[in-house]
Protein backbone atom coordinates (compact mmCIF):
# COMPACT_ATOMS: atom_id res chain seq x y z
CA UNK A 1 0.00 0.00 0.00
CA UNK A 2 1.54 3.20 -1.09
CA UNK A 3 1.61 6.56 0.92
CA UNK A 4 -1.32 8.01 -0.93
CA UNK A 5 -3.83 4.60 -0.28
CA UNK A 6 -2.58 4.66 3.44
CA UNK A 7 -3.86 8.71 3.53
CA UNK A 8 -7.17 7.83 1.49
CA UNK A 9 -7.59 4.99 4.34
CA UNK A 10 -6.71 6.87 7.31
CA UNK A 11 -9.46 9.58 5.79
CA UNK A 12 -12.08 6.81 5.06
CA UNK A 13 -11.67 6.01 9.32
CA UNK A 14 -11.82 9.30 10.44
CA UNK A 15 -14.94 9.96 8.33
CA UNK A 16 -16.23 7.01 9.52
CA UNK A 17 -15.57 7.44 13.38
CA UNK A 18 -17.14 11.32 12.79
CA UNK A 19 -20.42 9.85 11.14
CA UNK A 20 -20.83 7.07 14.29
CA UNK A 21 -19.96 9.61 16.52
CA UNK A 22 -22.76 12.04 14.93
CA UNK A 23 -25.27 8.86 14.43
CA UNK A 24 -27.53 8.15 17.36
CA UNK A 25 -27.37 4.74 19.01
CA UNK A 26 -30.55 2.59 18.71
CA UNK A 27 -30.85 2.51 22.74
CA UNK A 28 -30.41 6.28 22.89
CA UNK A 29 -32.50 7.25 20.53
CA UNK A 30 -35.41 5.11 22.45
CA UNK A 31 -34.54 6.84 25.64
CA UNK A 32 -34.87 10.04 23.72
CA UNK A 33 -38.04 9.27 22.75
CA UNK A 34 -39.23 7.66 26.19
CA UNK A 35 -38.02 11.20 27.47
CA UNK A 36 -40.82 12.93 25.14
CA UNK A 37 -43.29 10.52 26.40
CA UNK A 38 -42.60 11.69 29.64
CA UNK A 39 -42.36 15.26 28.58
CA UNK A 40 -46.18 15.18 27.00
CA UNK A 41 -47.92 13.78 29.87
CA UNK A 42 -46.22 15.92 32.80
CA UNK A 43 -46.85 18.65 30.46
CA UNK A 44 -49.88 18.42 29.18
CA UNK A 45 -52.19 20.99 31.25
CA UNK A 46 -49.74 22.13 33.26
CA UNK A 47 -51.24 25.41 33.71
CA UNK A 48 -54.15 23.82 35.46
CA UNK A 49 -54.71 25.97 38.68
CA UNK A 50 -54.30 24.23 42.22
CA UNK A 51 -57.51 22.74 42.30
CA UNK A 52 -56.87 19.26 42.04
CA UNK A 53 -56.99 16.25 44.24
CA UNK A 54 -53.66 17.41 45.91
CA UNK A 55 -54.50 21.46 46.05
CA UNK A 56 -54.16 20.89 49.94
CA UNK A 57 -50.68 19.96 49.60
CA UNK A 58 -49.89 22.58 46.74
CA UNK A 59 -51.09 25.75 47.73
CA UNK A 60 -49.25 25.26 51.21
CA UNK A 61 -46.01 24.35 48.96
CA UNK A 62 -47.10 27.47 46.69
CA UNK A 63 -47.50 29.99 49.56
CA UNK A 64 -43.85 28.89 51.00
CA UNK A 65 -43.17 30.04 47.13
CA UNK A 66 -45.04 33.95 47.68
CA UNK A 67 -43.28 33.66 50.89
CA UNK A 68 -39.89 34.10 49.74
CA UNK A 69 -40.08 35.94 47.19
CA UNK A 70 -42.12 38.62 48.81
CA UNK A 71 -40.94 38.33 52.74
CA UNK A 72 -37.92 36.74 52.78
CA UNK A 73 -35.15 34.64 50.82
CA UNK A 74 -34.08 32.58 53.68
CA UNK A 75 -34.92 29.33 52.73
CA UNK A 76 -34.40 27.84 56.50
CA UNK A 77 -37.88 29.64 56.82
CA UNK A 78 -40.52 28.35 55.02
CA UNK A 79 -43.40 30.31 55.48
CA UNK A 80 -47.42 29.47 55.09
CA UNK A 81 -50.36 32.01 55.09
CA UNK A 82 -52.94 30.27 56.20
CA UNK A 83 -52.76 31.14 60.12
CA UNK A 84 -53.07 34.41 59.96
CA UNK A 85 -50.24 37.75 59.26
CA UNK A 86 -47.73 36.34 60.57
CA UNK A 87 -44.45 34.92 60.50
CA UNK A 88 -46.02 31.54 60.21
CA UNK A 89 -43.02 29.67 60.32
CA UNK A 90 -43.20 25.45 60.00
CA UNK A 91 -41.32 22.91 60.44
CA UNK A 92 -40.85 21.62 56.84
CA UNK A 93 -38.76 19.77 54.63
CA UNK A 94 -35.60 21.45 52.91
CA UNK A 95 -37.51 23.80 50.15
CA UNK A 96 -35.70 23.52 47.00
CA UNK A 97 -38.89 22.67 44.35
CA UNK A 98 -40.63 26.09 46.80
CA UNK A 99 -37.36 28.15 46.58
CA UNK A 100 -37.09 27.49 42.52
CA UNK A 101 -40.47 28.52 42.27
CA UNK A 102 -39.85 31.85 43.63
CA UNK A 103 -37.15 32.70 41.47
CA UNK A 104 -38.90 31.58 38.91
CA UNK A 105 -41.62 34.39 39.61
CA UNK A 106 -38.77 37.08 41.06
CA UNK A 107 -37.54 36.45 37.36
CA UNK A 108 -41.11 36.41 35.08
CA UNK A 109 -43.68 37.43 37.41
CA UNK A 110 -45.97 35.01 39.70
CA UNK A 111 -47.66 32.13 37.97
CA UNK A 112 -49.23 29.81 39.79
CA UNK A 113 -48.57 26.86 37.14
CA UNK A 114 -44.29 27.57 37.79
CA UNK A 115 -44.23 25.01 40.73
CA UNK A 116 -45.77 22.14 38.90
CA UNK A 117 -43.40 23.19 35.67
CA UNK A 118 -40.60 22.70 38.22
CA UNK A 119 -41.89 19.52 39.62
CA UNK A 120 -42.41 18.38 36.02
CA UNK A 121 -38.33 19.14 34.83
CA UNK A 122 -37.21 17.11 38.06
CA UNK A 123 -40.07 13.89 37.17
CA UNK A 124 -37.69 13.81 34.03
CA UNK A 125 -34.35 13.44 35.96
CA UNK A 126 -36.40 10.85 37.37
CA UNK A 127 -36.84 8.90 34.14
CA UNK A 128 -33.38 9.58 33.35
CA UNK A 129 -31.65 8.34 36.27
CA UNK A 130 -34.76 5.16 36.25
CA UNK A 131 -33.14 4.28 33.09
CA UNK A 132 -29.71 4.41 33.68
CA UNK A 133 -30.14 2.54 36.88
CA UNK A 134 -32.14 -0.51 35.68
CA UNK A 135 -29.82 -0.54 32.84
CA UNK A 136 -26.72 -0.99 35.34
CA UNK A 137 -29.19 -3.70 36.99
CA UNK A 138 -30.67 -5.46 34.36
CA UNK A 139 -29.23 -4.17 30.76
CA UNK A 140 -30.98 -1.64 28.49
CA UNK A 141 -33.55 -3.45 26.96
CA UNK A 142 -35.21 -3.77 30.74
CA UNK A 143 -34.63 0.07 31.39
CA UNK A 144 -36.15 1.22 28.32
CA UNK A 145 -39.33 -1.01 29.60
CA UNK A 146 -38.62 0.71 33.46
CA UNK A 147 -38.59 4.02 31.98
CA UNK A 148 -41.51 4.04 29.68
CA UNK A 149 -43.57 2.44 32.83
CA UNK A 150 -42.56 5.21 35.09
CA UNK A 151 -43.23 7.59 31.67
CA UNK A 152 -47.11 6.31 31.52
CA UNK A 153 -47.85 5.38 35.48
CA UNK A 154 -50.50 7.67 36.55
CA UNK A 155 -49.27 7.65 39.83
CA UNK A 156 -46.01 9.46 38.51
CA UNK A 157 -47.61 11.65 35.91
CA UNK A 158 -50.24 13.12 38.80
CA UNK A 159 -47.13 13.55 41.64
CA UNK A 160 -44.63 14.89 38.86
CA UNK A 161 -46.91 17.63 37.60
CA UNK A 162 -47.85 18.69 40.91
CA UNK A 163 -46.74 21.76 42.84
CA UNK A 164 -45.05 19.40 45.53
CA UNK A 165 -41.57 18.26 47.17
CA UNK A 166 -42.11 14.69 46.08
CA UNK A 167 -40.81 15.00 42.15
CA UNK A 168 -37.10 16.73 43.70
CA UNK A 169 -36.97 14.07 46.47
CA UNK A 170 -37.40 10.84 44.00
CA UNK A 171 -35.33 12.26 40.87
CA UNK A 172 -32.45 13.66 43.50
CA UNK A 173 -32.45 9.90 45.21
CA UNK A 174 -32.49 8.67 42.00
CA UNK A 175 -30.04 10.22 40.41
CA UNK A 176 -27.59 9.78 43.65
CA UNK A 177 -28.17 6.02 43.93
CA UNK A 178 -27.62 5.71 40.34
CA UNK A 179 -24.51 7.52 40.21
CA UNK A 180 -23.05 5.42 43.42
CA UNK A 181 -23.96 2.02 41.86
CA UNK A 182 -21.69 3.46 38.66
CA UNK A 183 -19.35 4.04 41.01
CA UNK A 184 -19.18 0.82 43.04
CA UNK A 185 -19.54 -1.21 39.42
CA UNK A 186 -15.74 0.88 38.78
CA UNK A 187 -16.47 4.17 38.41
CA UNK A 188 -14.49 7.28 38.66
CA UNK A 189 -14.02 8.37 41.88
CA UNK A 190 -15.88 11.77 41.73
CA UNK A 191 -18.95 9.65 41.52
CA UNK A 192 -18.67 9.22 44.99
CA UNK A 193 -18.98 13.05 46.33
CA UNK A 194 -21.75 13.77 43.30
CA UNK A 195 -23.79 10.62 44.46
CA UNK A 196 -23.53 11.35 48.41
CA UNK A 197 -24.82 15.35 47.43
CA UNK A 198 -27.39 14.44 45.12
CA UNK A 199 -28.90 11.99 47.93
CA UNK A 200 -28.29 13.73 50.71
CA UNK A 201 -30.62 17.04 48.77
CA UNK A 202 -32.79 14.64 47.59
CA UNK A 203 -33.75 13.04 51.65
CA UNK A 204 -33.98 17.11 52.48
CA UNK A 205 -36.24 17.48 49.81
CA UNK A 206 -38.44 14.49 51.50
CA UNK A 207 -37.38 12.32 54.19
CA UNK A 208 -39.29 9.31 52.32
CA UNK A 209 -36.15 9.47 50.32
CA UNK A 210 -34.06 7.86 52.89
CA UNK A 211 -35.18 4.40 52.45
CA UNK A 212 -33.48 5.09 48.93
CA UNK A 213 -29.98 4.84 51.16
CA UNK A 214 -30.45 1.28 51.83
CA UNK A 215 -29.40 0.16 48.36
CA UNK A 216 -26.06 2.43 48.88
CA UNK A 217 -25.50 0.13 52.31
CA UNK A 218 -26.47 -2.81 50.96
CA UNK A 219 -23.47 -2.10 48.11
CA UNK A 220 -21.33 -1.01 50.90
CA UNK A 221 -21.91 -4.29 53.01
CA UNK A 222 -20.98 -6.08 49.62
CA UNK A 223 -17.93 -4.56 49.37
CA UNK A 224 -17.29 -5.07 53.17
CA UNK A 225 -18.15 -9.03 52.47
CA UNK A 226 -15.80 -8.94 49.35
CA UNK A 227 -12.97 -7.29 51.65
CA UNK A 228 -12.58 -4.20 50.35
CA UNK A 229 -12.40 -2.19 53.80
CA UNK A 230 -10.91 0.80 52.25
CA UNK A 231 -13.57 1.86 49.59
CA UNK A 232 -16.43 0.51 52.60
CA UNK A 233 -14.80 3.05 54.99
CA UNK A 234 -14.93 6.00 52.43
CA UNK A 235 -18.46 5.07 51.02
CA UNK A 236 -19.51 4.70 55.11
CA UNK A 237 -17.65 8.18 55.87
CA UNK A 238 -19.67 9.56 52.91
CA UNK A 239 -22.55 8.63 54.48
CA UNK A 240 -22.07 9.66 58.04
CA UNK A 241 -21.67 13.13 56.78
CA UNK A 242 -24.91 12.70 54.53
CA UNK A 243 -26.64 11.88 57.33
CA UNK A 244 -25.17 14.64 59.79
CA UNK A 245 -26.65 17.07 57.43
CA UNK A 246 -30.07 15.52 57.47
CA UNK A 247 -30.21 14.95 60.95
CA UNK A 248 -28.99 18.72 61.33
CA UNK A 249 -31.89 20.14 58.89
CA UNK A 250 -34.31 18.42 60.67
CA UNK A 251 -33.37 18.86 63.93
CA UNK A 252 -33.59 22.93 63.02
CA UNK A 253 -36.98 21.70 61.49
CA UNK A 254 -38.62 21.13 64.56
CA UNK A 255 -36.96 23.49 66.10
CA UNK A 256 -38.60 25.94 63.81
CA UNK A 257 -41.79 24.21 64.26
CA UNK A 258 -42.53 24.06 67.94
CA UNK A 259 -40.98 27.43 68.41
CA UNK A 260 -43.23 29.69 66.56
CA UNK A 261 -47.09 29.82 65.90
CA UNK A 262 -49.00 27.82 64.83
CA UNK A 263 -46.44 25.73 65.90
CA UNK A 264 -46.32 22.86 63.50
CA UNK A 265 -44.26 20.26 62.21
CA UNK A 266 -45.14 18.49 59.07
CA UNK A 267 -45.48 14.93 58.74
CA UNK A 268 -47.86 13.04 61.52
CA UNK A 269 -49.26 9.42 61.71
CA UNK A 270 -45.93 7.65 62.64
CA UNK A 271 -46.78 4.40 64.51
CA UNK A 272 -44.87 5.91 67.60
CA UNK A 273 -47.60 8.53 67.70
CA UNK A 274 -50.91 6.18 67.40
CA UNK A 275 -49.23 3.27 68.74
CA UNK A 276 -48.64 -0.06 67.37
CA UNK A 277 -51.78 -1.70 68.13
CA UNK A 278 -53.67 1.30 66.43
CA UNK A 279 -51.74 0.16 63.18
CA UNK A 280 -52.21 -3.42 63.52
CA UNK A 281 -55.90 -2.80 64.71
CA UNK A 282 -56.49 -0.84 61.43
CA UNK A 283 -54.15 -3.71 59.39
CA UNK A 284 -51.40 -0.99 58.97
CA UNK A 285 -54.00 0.64 56.28
CA UNK A 286 -53.68 -1.62 53.38
CA UNK A 287 -57.54 -1.11 52.83
CA UNK A 288 -56.79 2.35 52.10
CA UNK A 289 -53.27 1.38 49.93
CA UNK A 290 -55.28 -1.20 47.65
CA UNK A 291 -58.04 1.61 47.12
CA UNK A 292 -55.51 3.87 46.45
CA UNK A 293 -53.90 1.74 44.30
CA UNK A 294 -56.76 0.85 41.93
CA UNK A 295 -58.68 3.89 41.95
CA UNK A 296 -55.73 6.66 41.30
CA UNK A 297 -52.34 5.78 41.57
CA UNK A 298 -51.68 2.28 39.29
CA UNK A 299 -54.75 0.43 38.05
CA UNK A 300 -55.34 -2.89 37.49
CA UNK A 301 -53.15 -2.92 34.45
CA UNK A 302 -50.14 -1.93 35.89
CA UNK A 303 -50.73 -3.55 39.33
CA UNK A 304 -50.97 -7.25 37.40
CA UNK A 305 -47.37 -6.14 35.70
CA UNK A 306 -46.13 -5.34 38.62
CA UNK A 307 -46.65 -8.24 40.37
CA UNK A 308 -45.75 -10.37 37.47
CA UNK A 309 -42.39 -8.95 37.69
CA UNK A 310 -41.65 -8.83 41.08
CA UNK A 311 -42.35 -12.41 41.06
CA UNK A 312 -40.19 -13.68 37.85
CA UNK A 313 -36.87 -11.75 37.77
CA UNK A 314 -34.51 -12.15 35.72
CA UNK A 315 -32.24 -15.06 35.80
CA UNK A 316 -29.02 -14.80 37.95
CA UNK A 317 -25.96 -14.24 35.56
CA UNK A 318 -22.49 -15.72 36.13
CA UNK A 319 -20.75 -12.77 36.81
CA UNK A 320 -20.82 -11.54 40.49
CA UNK A 321 -20.88 -7.88 40.10
CA UNK A 322 -24.34 -7.82 38.31
CA UNK A 323 -25.79 -10.46 40.18
CA UNK A 324 -25.62 -7.90 43.08
CA UNK A 325 -26.59 -5.30 41.14
CA UNK A 326 -29.47 -7.42 39.89
CA UNK A 327 -31.16 -7.05 43.54
CA UNK A 328 -31.31 -3.69 43.66
CA UNK A 329 -35.28 -3.00 42.88
CA UNK A 330 -35.75 -5.53 46.03
CA UNK A 331 -33.13 -3.92 48.31
CA UNK A 332 -35.17 -0.38 47.68
CA UNK A 333 -38.79 -1.83 47.65
CA UNK A 334 -37.84 -3.44 51.04
CA UNK A 335 -36.78 -0.55 52.58
CA UNK A 336 -39.89 1.65 51.13
CA UNK A 337 -42.05 -0.98 52.43
CA UNK A 338 -39.78 -0.04 56.35
CA UNK A 339 -40.96 3.45 55.88
CA UNK A 340 -44.46 2.69 54.99
CA UNK A 341 -44.80 0.11 58.05
CA UNK A 342 -43.23 2.94 60.83
CA UNK A 343 -45.61 5.91 58.70
CA UNK A 344 -48.78 4.13 57.30
CA UNK A 345 -51.30 6.50 58.63
CA UNK A 346 -49.12 9.15 57.61
CA UNK A 347 -48.49 7.53 54.01
CA UNK A 348 -52.14 6.57 53.55
CA UNK A 349 -54.05 10.01 54.50
CA UNK A 350 -50.97 12.05 52.31
CA UNK A 351 -50.95 9.59 48.90
CA UNK A 352 -48.00 11.48 47.01
CA UNK A 353 -45.67 9.49 49.95
CA UNK A 354 -45.89 6.68 48.07
CA UNK A 355 -43.95 8.02 45.27
CA UNK A 356 -40.70 6.56 46.77
CA UNK A 357 -41.89 3.13 45.72
CA UNK A 358 -42.29 4.16 42.26
CA UNK A 359 -39.02 3.31 41.13
CA UNK A 360 -38.84 -0.38 42.05
CA UNK A 361 -42.61 -0.28 40.91
CA UNK A 362 -41.53 0.76 37.35
CA UNK A 363 -38.69 -1.91 37.21
CA UNK A 364 -40.78 -4.59 37.70
CA UNK A 365 -43.45 -3.23 35.51
CA UNK A 366 -41.35 -3.08 32.95
CA UNK A 367 -39.76 -6.50 33.84
CA UNK A 368 -43.60 -7.78 34.02
CA UNK A 369 -44.41 -6.23 30.05
CA UNK A 370 -41.39 -7.36 28.70
CA UNK A 371 -42.40 -11.32 29.93
CA UNK A 372 -45.36 -10.91 28.49
CA UNK A 373 -44.84 -9.43 25.00
CA UNK A 374 -42.09 -11.54 24.42
CA UNK A 375 -43.53 -14.95 26.06
CA UNK A 376 -42.97 -17.73 24.09
CA UNK A 377 -40.81 -15.74 21.80
CA UNK A 378 -37.10 -15.34 23.11
CA UNK A 379 -35.87 -11.63 22.81
CA UNK A 380 -36.31 -11.16 19.19
CA UNK A 381 -38.10 -8.34 17.53
CA UNK A 382 -40.94 -10.49 15.92
CA UNK A 383 -43.88 -9.40 14.85
CA UNK A 384 -45.78 -11.37 17.48
CA UNK A 385 -43.68 -9.18 20.39
CA UNK A 386 -44.20 -6.08 18.49
CA UNK A 387 -47.90 -6.66 18.58
CA UNK A 388 -48.51 -7.97 21.84
CA UNK A 389 -46.36 -4.84 22.79
CA UNK A 390 -48.68 -2.30 21.55
CA UNK A 391 -51.88 -4.22 22.60
CA UNK A 392 -50.51 -3.66 25.81
CA UNK A 393 -50.10 -0.58 25.67
CA UNK A 394 -53.18 0.58 24.44
CA UNK A 395 -54.94 -1.52 27.38
CA UNK A 396 -52.86 0.37 29.79
CA UNK A 397 -53.52 3.44 28.63
CA UNK A 398 -57.34 3.32 28.36
CA UNK A 399 -57.61 1.08 31.23
CA UNK A 400 -54.78 3.00 34.02
CA UNK A 401 -53.12 6.08 32.42
CA UNK A 402 -55.84 8.23 31.08
CA UNK A 403 -58.45 7.52 33.06
CA UNK A 404 -57.09 7.73 36.46
CA UNK A 405 -54.92 10.46 35.66
CA UNK A 406 -58.05 12.94 34.51
CA UNK A 407 -60.14 11.33 37.71
CA UNK A 408 -57.03 13.15 39.98
CA UNK A 409 -56.98 16.48 37.78
CA UNK A 410 -60.12 17.12 37.84
CA UNK A 411 -60.95 20.51 39.15
CA UNK A 412 -62.20 19.72 42.24
CA UNK A 413 -61.56 22.93 44.16
CA UNK A 414 -62.34 24.98 41.45
CA UNK A 415 -64.87 26.74 43.98
CA UNK A 416 -62.31 27.88 46.28
CA UNK A 417 -60.34 29.36 43.70
CA UNK A 418 -63.26 31.04 42.55
CA UNK A 419 -63.90 32.34 46.25
CA UNK A 420 -59.97 32.87 46.36
CA UNK A 421 -60.22 35.54 43.35
CA UNK A 422 -63.70 37.03 44.70
CA UNK A 423 -62.16 37.51 47.99
CA UNK A 424 -59.01 39.39 46.36
CA UNK A 425 -61.13 41.49 43.85
CA UNK A 426 -62.62 42.90 47.41
CA UNK A 427 -59.56 43.19 49.48
CA UNK A 428 -57.95 46.53 50.32
CA UNK A 429 -54.57 46.21 51.06
CA UNK A 430 -53.27 45.03 54.32
CA UNK A 431 -56.71 43.19 54.75
CA UNK A 432 -56.83 39.89 56.20
CA UNK A 433 -59.11 36.95 55.20
CA UNK A 434 -60.99 33.64 56.54
CA UNK A 435 -61.87 31.44 53.72
CA UNK A 436 -63.70 27.94 54.08
CA UNK A 437 -63.14 25.72 50.71
CA UNK A 438 -65.56 23.30 49.44
CA UNK A 439 -62.78 20.76 51.11
CA UNK A 440 -62.65 22.21 54.93
CA UNK A 441 -58.91 23.35 55.73
CA UNK A 442 -57.66 23.23 51.99
CA UNK A 443 -55.92 26.62 51.88
CA UNK A 444 -56.76 27.14 48.25
CA UNK A 445 -58.75 30.19 48.38
CA UNK A 446 -56.51 31.94 51.19
CA UNK A 447 -53.47 31.17 48.41
CA UNK A 448 -56.01 32.96 45.43
CA UNK A 449 -56.95 35.63 47.77
CA UNK A 450 -53.18 36.95 47.49
CA UNK A 451 -53.48 38.11 50.98
CA UNK A 452 -52.80 36.02 54.31
CA UNK A 453 -55.83 35.08 56.71
CA UNK A 454 -56.86 31.81 57.98
CA UNK A 455 -58.68 28.96 57.19
CA UNK A 456 -61.93 27.89 59.10
CA UNK A 457 -62.09 26.71 61.91
CA UNK A 458 -58.49 28.31 62.60
CA UNK A 459 -55.89 24.99 62.10
CA UNK A 460 -52.35 24.44 62.76
CA UNK A 461 -50.38 22.14 65.44
CA UNK A 462 -52.33 19.74 66.61
CA UNK A 463 -55.70 21.63 66.48
CA UNK A 464 -58.13 19.99 63.75
CA UNK A 465 -59.30 22.21 60.91
CA UNK A 466 -60.81 19.42 58.62
CA UNK A 467 -64.14 19.08 60.80
CA UNK A 468 -66.55 21.98 61.58
CA UNK A 469 -66.99 22.23 65.57
CA UNK A 470 -70.23 20.97 67.11
CA UNK A 471 -72.13 23.89 67.49
CA UNK A 472 -72.64 27.51 66.62
CA UNK A 473 -71.39 29.11 69.61
CA UNK A 474 -68.04 28.07 69.67
CA UNK A 475 -67.88 28.72 65.65
CA UNK A 476 -69.00 32.01 66.61
CA UNK A 477 -66.50 32.64 69.22
CA UNK A 478 -63.59 31.75 66.86
CA UNK A 479 -65.06 33.59 64.20
CA UNK A 480 -65.15 37.00 66.56
CA UNK A 481 -61.16 36.15 68.07
CA UNK A 482 -60.07 36.19 64.27
CA UNK A 483 -61.97 39.59 63.96
CA UNK A 484 -60.04 40.33 67.05
CA UNK A 485 -56.85 39.47 65.69
CA UNK A 486 -57.25 41.59 62.65
CA UNK A 487 -59.78 39.27 59.72
CA UNK A 488 -61.58 41.59 57.41
CA UNK A 489 -63.20 39.40 55.21
CA UNK A 490 -65.54 36.28 55.52
CA UNK A 491 -65.60 34.01 52.59
CA UNK A 492 -67.13 30.32 52.17
CA UNK A 493 -67.72 28.29 49.34
CA UNK A 494 -71.42 27.15 49.61
CA UNK A 495 -70.81 23.64 48.61
CA UNK A 496 -68.10 23.74 51.82
CA UNK A 497 -68.07 20.19 53.60
CA UNK A 498 -66.20 18.91 56.35
CA UNK A 499 -64.76 15.62 56.87
CA UNK A 500 -67.88 14.24 58.12
CA UNK A 501 -69.40 16.05 54.96
CA UNK A 502 -71.73 18.17 57.22
CA UNK A 503 -72.08 21.45 54.47
CA UNK A 504 -71.10 24.54 56.38
CA UNK A 505 -74.17 26.21 55.09
CA UNK A 506 -76.42 23.41 57.20
CA UNK A 507 -74.48 22.41 59.94
CA UNK A 508 -73.49 26.46 61.09
CA UNK A 509 -77.03 28.62 60.41
CA UNK A 510 -76.30 30.39 63.03
CA UNK A 511 -72.84 31.56 61.95
CA UNK A 512 -74.52 32.51 58.96
CA UNK A 513 -77.71 34.49 61.10
CA UNK A 514 -74.85 35.99 62.97
CA UNK A 515 -72.71 37.62 60.14
CA UNK A 516 -75.98 38.94 58.47
CA UNK A 517 -76.41 40.82 61.94
CA UNK A 518 -73.03 41.89 62.84
CA UNK A 519 -71.38 41.79 59.05
CA UNK A 520 -71.47 43.64 55.53
CA UNK A 521 -72.61 41.09 53.09
CA UNK A 522 -70.82 41.50 49.79
CA UNK A 523 -71.78 38.70 47.61
CA UNK A 524 -74.42 36.20 48.07
CA UNK A 525 -74.67 33.75 44.69
CA UNK A 526 -75.22 30.47 43.71
CA UNK A 527 -71.52 29.53 44.86
CA UNK A 528 -70.00 31.98 47.10
CA UNK A 529 -71.09 34.01 50.36
CA UNK A 530 -68.35 36.50 51.46
CA UNK A 531 -68.91 39.77 54.52
CA UNK A 532 -66.94 42.26 55.36
CA UNK A 533 -67.06 41.85 58.97
CA UNK A 534 -65.73 46.15 60.35
CA UNK A 535 -64.63 46.55 63.65
CA UNK A 536 -65.17 43.73 66.53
Amino acid sequence: MNQAEVQQYLQQSTDQDVAARNTLSPNTAILLGILFIAVVFRFHNISLPLVDAFSWRETSTAMMADNFQQRSWNIFFPEISWTGPGPSYQGREFQIVSYLTALLYQLFGWHDWFGRMVAAFFGLVTVFSLHRLTALCWGETHAHAAALAYALMPAAIMIDSSFLPDPAMLALVTLGVWLFAKYWAGGSSWLLPVATLSFSLGVLAKPPGLAAGAVIFYLMVCWILENKRKQATVVFLSGLLSLAIIGAYFSWAIYLGRSYPPFHVAGSGYIWDSGFWTFFRNSFYFKSVWNTSVWWFYGYPLMVLIAVGFWMPPRPVEDPKQRTLSAIPYVWLAAAMVVYLVAAREITSNPWNYHIFHVPFAMFCGRGALLLVTFGSGAALSPAVVLRAVCLAAVTLVWSTFPLVATMKAPIAMDGKLLGEELARLARPGDLVIAIAPEVGDPVPVYYSRTRGWVFPPGGGDVEWSKFVADDTTAVAQLEDLRAQGADLFGVAKNAADKKDRLFMEHHKGVVEYLDKTATKLVDSDRLLIYRLGLP
